[in-house]
């Protein structure tokens, strides 16, 4: 939608409201409800919220620790600048427009460093200086439960009632039954211009995977994050429940969100070529940019699996990957070469759906352009089982671990700079250390009576 249509749609009475959104740290659509006829009157004005929301946690806590923010500088504001280019009807709200928000420092008007939209659009810049673009898809895997959010609350999310009783991987008659949820995420989807390419059950009970269409990778991180935020409110309005939690139970299969990405210059793609890798024709371009991204996904790993929970996806014959290794269409490795010809792409198995895409989109392409920079050679492909073939490096193993390896990487501080490195470093064990204060389930019922 234009700025004119949206003022046709306020003119009209179609459109009441505007969300002004972006998202936070974690990934998460935070922002205000703006009446849309005082908005109209300066569209281009935003809004400014408070700057401690890039320095909160889960619980929306501040956390001390930041130099971005924090109690000393008095937690001032951040502007809002609405990106005209996301406007959008959400058909799953009443009356409501949606724009997409950069945050900005109100005093200089540079983008905000830590923000992952600003995050992912200065690595965007580094491409387009070389002459390129990335286009990108994000495949979104969730669990459904006929349990409200509110009664998962209330029962500690513990004896939730799945949408699915068997495994249902492409599983149509499974499928019909959750038709009222998936059917109305995909219409809702379509409707407001977040074009779908389908849905499918997976390998878990109640588990469902939903395809967006490939777009530029700007466009694709904004799409991710309000499929999800659909997904979660059209389930709300039904009386039931997703998760996108990267392992919600350690006797299902884990929710991943596999990660499409292929240069092009213009209308021309760059990775397909004469050049023949592991059976793959491919171009130089493919060859290095593909280097890079494994080269630095172990230092980059946090970007790509930022949660406590994230790791413990991370099991053989679970078909989450095991191994830093690529090979042509095989579901066992971390990189997976897919497509031929313009089609040809890369697809790194590796983030959960509990990704940050904006974070995991600028990984990939920092350590891409590294990769280009320096001309390198991806390792050889691994073909058969990598989950048994030995010899191949293990992705990291704990968030802790991750934080570890991003806060030493020169890769990382090179491609974001200290300050917005040292931030997340804070951020990542930030969520460590809560994690180890808590006491969960597992210890009251391992020890409560029997130690």
């Amino acid at each position: 939608m234009t700025p004119d249509e949206l003022a046709d749609a306020v003119a009209s009475g179609s459109v009441d409201t505007v969300i002004l959104g972006f998202p936070d740290l974690y990934g998460r659509l935070l922002g205000k409800r703006v009446d849309a006829g005082f908005l109209m009157e300066n569209l281009s004005g935003g809004t400014h919220v408070c700057d401690y929301l890039f320095t909160v946690d889960m619980e929306m806590e501040p956390v001390e620790g930041y130099a971005f923010s924090n109690w000393e500088a008095g937690y001032g504001d951040v502007h809002l600048v609405p990106d005209r280019s996301t406007i959008r009807v959400l058909s799953w709200l009443d009356r409501t427009a949606f724009i997409m928000c950069d945050a900005e420092d109100q005093r200089t008007h540079e983008l905000v460093s830590v923000a992952p939209r600003s995050i992912l659009k200065r690595q965007i810049a580094r491409l387009h200086d070389m002459g390129h673009e990335a286009m990108a898809a994000s495949e979104l895997e969730y669990y459904l439960y006929r349990t409200s959010y509110r009664e998962a609350a209330v029962g500690r999310y513990r004896d939730l009632d799945p949408a699915g009783w068997y495994i249902e991987d492409y599983h149509l008659l499974q499928g019909s039954r959750t038709e009222d949820l998936n059917g109305a995420f995909r219409r809702h989807l379509g409707a407001s211009e977040i074009p779908v390419e389908s849905t499918k059950g997976e390998f878990g009970r109640g588990q469902h995977e939903l395809n967006i269409r490939y777009a530029d990778v700007l466009a694709m991180a904004d799409r991710h994050i309000l499929m999800k935020q659909c997904v979660k409110e059209v389930a709300d309005q039904q009386g039931a429940s997703a998760t996108f939690m990267a392992k919600v139970d350690e006797t299902e299969a884990g929710s991943s969100s596999h990660l499409h990405l292929s240069l092009w210059s213009g209308d021309v793609p760059l990775f397909p070529g004469g050049r023949d890798l592991a059976g793959v024709a491919c171009s130089e371009v493919f060859e290095h940019f593909l280097a890079g991204w494994m080269e630095h996904a172990p230092a980059l790993m946090a970007c790509m699996a930022p949660t406590v929970n994230s790791y413990k996806r991370y099991q053989a014959q679970s078909w989450a990957p095991t191994a830093m290794a690529w090979s042509p269409d095989n579901r066992t490795a971390g990189f997976r070469v897919v497509g031929h010809g313009p089609g040809l792409r890369i697809e790194c198995r590796i983030p959960g759906a509990d990704v940050n895409p904006y974070l995991a989109y600028a990984a990939a392409i920092a350590a891409g352009l590294d990769g280009l920079e320096r001309a390198s050679a991806p390792p050889p492909a691994v073909m058969g089982d990598l989950y048994t073939t030995e010899g191949q490096h293990h992705v990291p193993t704990s968030l802790r671990e991750a934080a570890d390896a991003f806060e030493t990487s020169t890769l990382a501080r090179a491609a974001f700079g200290s300050f917005v490195v040292d931030h997340y470093a804070h951020f990542f064990r930030t969520e460590v250390a809560a994690a180890e204060r808590a006491v969960t389930d597992w210890e009251r019922v391992r020890y409560f009576e029997r130690i």
